[in-house]
């Protein structure tokens, strides 16, 4: 494959309505996979639909060398496409199929082109994303999710590009497929730029591309060494700035010091003169020397308490904004062995599918509970019954007086219309608002932003505003139950989302693909969820 490359100069963009994006930015993309992190909102799918082709610039201009293969974040597929159709091979196969029939028509030929090996090389392709035996005229509407995003994955390496551009491929994907996922990009040896939150997949990656404040930043390495580099800067940004900080204080220091030794050589002056009984003219040049040398030297140190602010500045400004949160949640403790939820024989069917039979599961404080298992096992159901939302056909129920707090994909516990500290309200009612204000603040909601409408936040705010109810709530929750809460949060809300997961002192049920999240936030019981039965297994080897 060539040394396929995307190059990017002065690119500048703006949404409809004027909001820019992006001004001027510029950058090149080598051979090798490179990982592109930044906050939720920092332009990172839109970056990909520029180098795509599917958004034209306002300036500047992106070129790419070879065949490009993108795989959006949302794929616009409908239902009745086919699998050969999504993975653009119909149109070669009926060619083959008329050929083998003996029609000999030119146009079959020119269709198959050097594409006769398309069904060996289509079925191998499938076979490493985890979708064999999927025939090619299976309905999209009959497949899962996950399903969706390997075929979309697979129809874009069929084009053998040179570059190819992934946009949270792991979304959606059950452990399973995540691991063929990571297999087929480990042999990628084009030009591969990924976006991503998944951490076990950036850890794959040969460099790390930061979007930060309209600029595109490079290091060497996966993103374990990136992490490490970020900590490094960080911590010299921040001395930086505490010696940026002593500078200023002793120039200011010092210019106080100057202005207060002249103000005293000017009174010591003017009483020498005075007794000296020298002529008015030459006293009064004596005097303005002394003063234009007095203002000269205030004027030097003066410059110089401006130099030292400058400096600080600068080294503020390459500070990175700590966005950890901090908490402690003695409210949540729920006391060892305490039982929070018991089922017995437990049944349930959607429609004509029964999802489970005969199902045992006991949840007891303060357990940290990793529900895993493929996708349509039945895991966001089984939360629904725990949580009270979903009646079992058949069984035993029977759940300890406590909050139960459920925290879906859809983060849609809090009033949209309603701001971040009226939603807290409801949820704290006697709470004084001094205390909610440095709550919130604590959440990082900070002055005039704790009196936006929950509805204009962005995913990773929405989240901090879910938790500050929650996990604050009277009563304070005994237990969570969340469902893939890493999907569509970017690397920061992550990492809060596992702080306060940590400070959190009850008992959660937690269904996750992310493996790294998982490992993050101290799981003490894993269960599997498979043909309708919990399982007990062992905590997942992170190598």
């Amino acid at each position: 494959m060539s040394d396929a490359f995307v190059v990017v100069s002065s690119l500048s963009f703006s949404w409809p309505d004027d909001t820019p994006v992006f001004d001027g930015l510029s950058f090149t993309v080598g051979a090798g996979r490179t990982g592109l992190v930044a906050p939720n909102g920092a332009g990172k799918s839109t970056l990909l639909k520029l180098i795509a082709g599917e958004l034209k610039p306002r300036g500047g201009s992106v070129s790419v060398e070879g065949v490009v293969g993108y795989l959006p974040q949302t794929l616009p597929l409908v239902g009745d496409l086919t699998v050969a159709e999504v993975l653009g091979i119909a149109p070669i196969i009926q060619a083959l199929n008329a050929i083998e029939s003996g029609d000999v028509a030119e146009e079959h030929f020119t269709t198959v082109g050097d594409d006769w090996d398309i069904e060996e090389r289509t079925t191998a392709q499938l076979d490493r994303l985890g979708l064999g035996g999927l025939e090619f005229g299976r309905r999209l509407s009959t497949l899962s999710g996950g399903q969706v995003i390997s075929l979309g994955l697979a129809a874009q390496l069929l084009k053998r590009p040179d570059v190819l551009l992934l946009d949270e491929p792991t979304n959606n994907l059950d452990l399973v497929a995540r691991r063929n996922l990571y297999d087929v990009l480990a042999d990628w040896n084009g030009c591969l730029l990924l976006v991503s939150h998944d951490r076990v997949l950036l850890d794959q990656m040969d460099r790390i591309a930061e979007l930060d404040r309209g600029e595109l930043r490079s290091y060497g390495g996966n993103f374990t060494a990136y992490e490490e580099a970020v900590r490094v800067e960080r911590e010299v940004a921040e001395k930086n700035v505490r010696n940026a900080e002593a500078e200023v204080k002793r120039e200011k220091r010092e210019l106080q010091q100057a202005r207060e030794r002249a103000a005293r050589r000017a009174s010591q002056a003017s009483r020498n003169l005075s007794n000296a009984g020298l002529p008015r003219i030459f006293a009064g040049n004596m005097k303005r020397g002394a003063q234009e040398s007095a203002g000269r030297a205030n004027e030097m140190h003066t410059s110089r308490v401006s130099d030292a602010k400058a400096r600080l500045d600068e080294a503020g400004r390459a500070v990175r904004d700590d966005q950890k949160i901090a908490l402690q949640l003695p409210g949540t403790n729920v006391p060892a062995g305490r039982t929070l939820f018991l089922g017995e024989g437990l049944e349930v069917s959607l429609g004509d599918r029964k999802i489970f039979e005969s199902l045992d599961f006991t949840i007891r404080g303060p357990e940290r509970i990793a529900l895993t298992g493929p996708n349509g096992a039945g895991k966001s159901t089984l939360l629904r019954l725990i949580n009270d939302d979903l009646e079992p056909d058949a069984g035993l129920l029977k759940r300890a007086d406590g909050r139960i707090a459920y925290l879906s994909q859809r983060l849609d516990l809090l009033d949209l219309d309603r701001t971040v500290i009226e939603n807290l309200t409801t949820f704290a009612p006697t709470m004084l608002e001094a205390d909610r204000m440095n709550l919130l603040a604590r959440f990082l909601f900070r002055g005039p932003r704790i009196h936006l409408p929950v509805g204009v936040l962005s995913g990773g705010e929405r989240l901090r505003a879910t938790l500050a109810c929650v996990l604050y709530a009277e009563p304070a929750p005994q237990l969570l139950l969340l469902d893939e809460p890493t999907n569509n949060l970017d690397l920061v809300s992550v990492s809060q989302l596992e702080s306060a997961l940590d400070a959190y002192e009850g008992a959660f049920v937690v269904v996750s693909h992310d493996e790294r999240f998982l490992a993050e936030i101290n799981v003490s019981r894993w269960l599997r969820l498979k043909d309708g039965q919990l399982l007990e297994t062992a905590a997942p080897d992170r190598d």
